[in-house]
C-alpha cells in the first residue's frame, strides 16, 4: 500500500522519497507532520495517508518482534538442541513443536510423526518399478517447515555430499530427493522432541 500510494503521489513528493532505503522511508513517513489546513490538496492528502500507513507498519513490526521474542523463549526452553541443528530456525522449530503437541508420546514411532507431518512415503508401484509418491495428508504447516529446513540444508556448503545429492546422482529426481531428505529430518526432529520431553518430565517428577 505504501508503494502504491507513493507511485500515485505528486512528482515533488515522489522524488523526495525515491532514494531512501526501506526503513528510512518508513521512519521518515511516520515522523511526518502534514499541514492539515491544506487537507484538500493532493500532496497533503498523500502525506497524511503515508504517515498513517507508516505508523501501522511500525506498530505491526514491534508486535512481530515481541511475538518472535516470545517464540524464541519457548523454543529455547522446549527444544534447545533442535535450533542448534543445521538449518532449523526458531520458526520451523516452533511449528514442529505445535504439531507434536504437549504429548509427543501419542506418535508411537518416528514413522507416525512423519505421517503426522505429511512426509511419510506412500507406496505407488508401477509394474516392476517400486516407487513412492508424495503424501498429501498431514499437517501442511509442519510439512512446509520441514521443506524449508531441507532446502536450507541443500544450500549449505558441507564438506561431504549430502545423502539427497547421492540420491539425485542415483537416478532419482530432485523432488524425490527432497522428499527423502524431509523424511530424514522428521526422524531427527522426532527423536529430539521425545528426548527433551523425557528430560522435562523427569525434572518434574524429581521436583
Amino acid at each position: 500500500m505504501i508503494g502504491n500510494t507513493i507511485v500515485a503521489a505528486p512528482d515533488h513528493l515522489r522524488d523526495s522519497l525515491r532514494k531512501m532505503t526501506r526503513m528510512q522511508l518508513i521512519r521518515t513517513l511516520a515522523a511526518g507532520r502534514p499541514d492539515m489546513g491544506g487537507c484538500r490538496e493532493m500532496e497533503t492528502a498523500c502525506r497524511t495517508a503515508l504517515r498513517s500507513l507508516a505508523g501501522r507498519h511500525l506498530g505491526l513490526q514491534d508486535e512481530v518482534c515481541d511475538l518472535d521474542a516470545m517464540i524464541t523463549s519457548i523454543v529455547d526452553e522446549r527444544a534447545p538442541d533442535r535450533v542448534a541443528r543445521n538449518s532449523i530456525g526458531d520458526g520451523s522449530a516452533a511449528r514442529l513443536l505445535v504439531t507434536a503437541g504437549e504429548n509427543p508420546e501419542r506418535s508411537k514411532s518416528e514413522a507416525g510423526f512423519a505421517s503426522l507431518c505429511g512426509v511419510g512415503p506412500v507406496p505407488a508401484p508401477s509394474g516392476r518399478t517400486d516407487r513412492h509418491r508424495r503424501n498429501r495428508g498431514g499437517d501442511r504447516a509442519a510439512n512446509s517447515a520441514l521443506h524449508i529446513v531441507a532446502i536450507g540444508r541443500l544450500r549449505c556448503a558441507a564438506p561431504r555430499i549430502p545423502a539427497s545429492a547421492r540420491r539425485i546422482a542415483g537416478g532419482r529426481s530432485k523432488l524425490e530427493a527432497i522428499r527423502c531428505l524431509k523424511r530424514s529430518i522428521a526422524r531427527e526432529v522426532f527423536n529430539l522432541i521425545r528426548s527433551r520431553y523425557r528430560e522435562i518430565n523427569q525434572a518434574r517428577i524429581s521436583a
